[in-house]
């Protein structure tokens, strides 16, 4: 599913560029970005349902991301190791104040072990109602590390704050962002010691809002850092393990991002 996704966006990547093409008058440049990025999430209340009859709810767990920036270092050519950005933007003036992009943030989100979180439901058949401690070897781990992967589109807007001297061209810029789109998670969890790390696929939607600086210390190269801030729902998240098979869980939660990229400005 998750190759399947980032066809259809490729398939609609061209698209766009060839309209672009054919409408020069209306989009006249486009740019893309890569960078990375660090997450603090909301608490959230992850439901988990399996074909056994379990069917049970953690209140308010505590999550983390995790940023791998020492991989920059240790594996500089696996740059998909850290949690990062890519954005493939399409300006829709001459003056580059407006655009649409298409944004992928793969974010890690990791449910704390050992943390103490209310649990109520059924498990086995048994009712439950109280307190636990989530030990993944005997109860659960959870998390979304091979992506949350958050794929959606935004509106964008950039007014010139400072201009090159003599230039027309801007040397700082304030951006903002906000958009919507779906969620594409690779899913790992482990239940009562047998883990699984599950497969991609489409399993829920976000909306968020993003604003920073944009600097341009080239004519068409430019650094971009910005903060944004989101809802993500998982309506049906793979959390399958070895043991049982068919467990889905849900799940929401709000976050705030930081992210740094690097740029680069194509005119057509």
């Amino acid at each position: 599913m998750f190759k399947k996704a980032i066809t259809l966006t490729a398939i609609g990547l061209i698209t766009l560029t060839v309209n672009a093409q054919k409408k020069r008058r209306s989009l006249s440049g486009m740019y893309i970005q890569w960078g990375y990025n660090t997450e603090w999430y909301t608490k959230s209340n992850i439901h988990f349902s399996m074909p056994n009859g379990t069917n049970f709810t953690l209140h308010h767990a505590k999550a983390l991301d995790r940023p791998d920036m020492d991989a920059v270092y240790k594996k500089p050519l696996d740059v998909s190791i850290p949690q990062y950005n890519y954005r493939i933007g399409f300006y829709l003036n001459r003056k580059h104040s407006r655009a649409i992009e298409l944004n992928f943030d793969h974010a890690k989100y990791i449910v704390t072990d050992w943390q103490t979180v209310k649990v109520t439901g059924t498990i086995d058949g048994v009712a439950v109602n109280g307190d636990s401690t989530l030990n993944p070897q005997t109860f659960l781990h959870f998390e979304h590390t091979d992506g949350a992967n958050w794929l959606h589109f935004n509106y964008v807007q950039q007014q010139n704050l400072l201009m090159k001297i003599h230039s027309k061209n801007p040397l700082l810029s304030f951006v903002w962002k906000a958009g919507a789109g779906i969620n594409i998670p690779r899913t790992d969890f482990t239940w009562r010691g047998d883990r699984l790390n599950n497969d991609f696929h489409i399993a829920g939607y976000n909306i968020s809002a993003e604003a920073g600086l944009r600097l341009y210390p080239l004519k068409k190269l430019f650094v971009e850092f910005t903060g944004k801030s989101g809802y993500v729902k998982y309506l049906n998240a793979l959390s399958n393990s070895n043991a049982i098979k068919g467990i889905r869980a849900r799940h929401s939660f709000g976050y705030f991002e930081l992210i740094g990229t690097l740029g680069y400005d194509i005119n057509f």
